[in-house]
């Protein structure tokens, strides 16, 4: 079996619909979640069957969620965590009958994903999410309260950034204080360790997303970052159910970091990959890009050819696209365009056909 092309959908409010998705060629599974979940909420089987139903009858498979989020009190420790582990067990058993396979999730501490421009200028007329780092200082509440702005504005929730749980900023960094790194690791294993079993008994993987950007930023710690600590969470749970969400824009937003070299290194233990592409700029700033190879720096090419050659049988989707063709602030998410999107699959599709080719005629 190749690897498997997806598509990112945010459900009935999307911009996008079912049936646009259903015009590119080579999608076959859809990437869902239930969006007005909070984190610690059991996903409920009558609320899981509606979004399925929707997206099997436009004729895909529904076998990735993204993501069922994790509650503060897990990643924090606190006493609490357990019942708030044992409510996602559950979630994990509700989704197994419906065809779910990953679950994609994130172990960020308060803040989920980092821009500070989410329709940034670009040169061709397009804009595209944007990081300027000296934004990114001491206090986060400006940037917040961009993102939260935005979001109140333009009627729409991103994953991560629960105007609930923003709103009690102050709160989460002051639980948040006495959480170092190696205590967030631990909790991190102490998560994972509970859930394995389930994952065993519902034949459901559990895939890490890399934290985005690849550094700590406003004192709170990030662990999944470049190739080092990579490794050491594959090893801390050595489990085929404990993989990855391996996304090459958030590991490569870190020039030093060499997304090609990772896959090949761990491309057993990836679950779901996500195809970004990244500039640089000296000053550390960064944009993302289309999926083109040569218009970033992330090394399309290279890591498509390490998936290949590794005989790379799970998910694929392309991740944040520019945002072309009209499509602004109000009338689509930030980075999840239709249109740049749809020719970063056909751009994936392209070279991956080519290197079926290659090989055949070897």
């Amino acid at each position: 079996m190749p690897m498997q092309m997806s598509f990112r959908w945010y459900g009935e409010g999307d911009s996008i619909k079912l049936s646009d998705i259903r015009q590119i060629p080579g999608v076959s599974t859809i990437v869902w979640a239930l969006h007005d979940k909070m984190p610690g909420e059991i996903w409920q089987p009558e609320e899981i069957a509606e979004v399925v139903g929707q997206i099997k009858a436009a004729g895909f498979r529904a076998d990735v969620v993204e993501s069922v989020n994790v509650h503060d009190d897990i990643k924090i420790g606190l006493p609490s965590r357990d019942q708030y582990i044992e409510n996602y067990k559950q979630t994990i058993r509700n989704l197994a009958p419906f065809g779910v396979k990953v679950i994609c999730y994130n172990f960020m501490p308060v803040f989920d994903w980092t821009r500070t421009d989410l329709f940034h200028p670009l040169g061709d007329g397009s804009t595209a999410m944007f990081y300027q780092k000296d934004m990114i200082r001491d206090n986060p509440k400006d940037m917040a309260d961009y993102v939260m702005s935005f979001s109140e504005k333009y009627h729409m929730n991103f994953p991560g950034w629960e105007p609930e749980r923003i709103a009690k900023l102050d709160e989460l960094f002051e639980a948040y204080k006495d959480v170092s790194k190696e205590k967030l690791w631990e909790n991190l294993r102490y998560f994972l360790e509970k859930l394995m079993p389930v994952c065993h008994e519902c034949d459901i993987k559990m895939a890490v997303h890399m934290d985005d950007p690849p550094w700590d930023i406003f004192g709170l710690p990030r662990l999944l970052v470049d190739a080092e600590s990579i490794d050491r969470f594959l090893q801390m749970v050595d489990d085929p159910y404990n993989c990855l969400t391996l996304c090459s824009g958030s590991l490569g937003a870190n020039p030093k970091n060499h997304v090609a070299d990772i896959v090949r290194a761990h491309c057993d233990r990836i679950a779901f990959a996500h195809i970004r592409n990244i500039k640089h700029f000296e000053n550390g700033d960064f944009s993302e890009a289309s999926h083109r190879d040569c218009d970033g720096d992330t090394g399309i090419i290279d890591i498509l050819r390490a998936y290949h050659d590794g005989g790379f049988e799970g998910y694929i989707r392309p991740d944040h696209g520019r945002h072309i063709w009209g499509e602004k602030p109000g009338n689509v998410r930030p980075g999840y365009g239709l249109y740049d999107r749809a020719m970063g699959i056909m751009y994936m599709l392209g070279a991956w056909d080519l290197m079926d080719q290659i090989d055949a005629n070897k």
